[in-house]
Formats: C-alpha cells, structure tokens, sequence
C-alpha cells in the first residue's frame, strides 16, 4: 500500500485522540512519522497497533477472533476508500464548476443575440412606419390627382 501522510490534527480526527496521546505514542515510538516544513506528518496505515489493542478483538458470542493485522488493514481501506472518496467529490466540484461556468457563457451570449434583435426589430419598426406614411402620402396624392379627372368624367357623362 502506498504510504499516505496526515497532519497531527487530521490524524487525530481519524482515531477520535487527543492531540497530547497521540504525541504519547510519537515519542514512545509507536507511530511512523516525518517532519516537514515544521509541521508532523503520521502514516495512518502503520502502527495501528498503537492505537488498537493488540489482543484478539472477539465477537459477543466468543466465536470469531480477528487478529490485529486485519483490523490494520482495514483501517488502511478504509482510509483508501475515504481519499477516492474526497478525489471524486473534488472532480464532481470541478465538473460543476465548469458546468456552470458553460452555462453562465451561454446567457450572456443568448442576452448579446436578444439585444441585437431587440435593436433590429426597434429598426424594422421604424421602417415600416415610415413605408406607411409614403404610402398614406401616396394614396392622398393619387386621389387628389385622379379624383378631379375621376369627378371631371363623370359629370361628362
């Protein structure tokens, strides 16, 4: 298993100890430990043992015994599982994220497009009402001409 590191704080989080037991067991040499940057770093997958009791644990009804080994390992697995865990809730953070941000392109462009609309339709309006003067100003005109000639014809007849 790969050595996975954590913080005094984080490591005591884990195992529900006190800060001062578990420098207990640093410095009686039961947790595997490094120092970087001032800041102490254990190796939650071995000594284990120091933290579980290293007679066999058995069940209520005395027929099953687990070694320390086991517990061990699964208290690597679980910490295993705990870290795949946090990865994939960061990608799903990630993938949402880039989600919203797809999303919040998308409005501003559909916005920029209703603008341009908005402004082109405000245009076309403005056309139509003046097609519609020249029209109404063309039908006067046409009937001050031709309705003399119209009324001039009729009164011939």
């Amino acid at each position: 298993m790969d050595e996975m590191w954590m913080s005094i704080d984080e490591y005591a989080e884990l195992t529900k100890l006190d800060v001062s037991a578990i420098e207990e067991l640093i410095e009686r040499g039961k947790l595997t430990t490094k120092e970087e940057f001032g800041t102490i770093y254990i190796d939650p997958a071995k000594g284990t043992q120091a933290v579980v009791p290293t007679m066999d644990i058995q069940d209520s009804t005395g027929g099953i015994s687990v070694a320390p080994q086991f517990v061990e390992k699964t208290i690597g697995t679980i910490i295993n599982l705990h870290e795949k865990v946090l990865g994939a809730k960061d990608e799903t953070i990630e993938s949402i994220k880039n989600e919203n941000l797809f999303l919040r392109e998308a409005l501003s462009s559909l916005q920029e497009l209703y603008e341009e609309d908005r402004k082109t339709i405000e245009t076309l309006t403005t056309q139509l009402k003046l097609s519609q003067k020249e029209v109404e100003f063309m039908r006067r005109k046409y009937k001050l001409m031709w309705g003399k000639v119209v009324d001039e014809y009729a009164d011939k007849e």
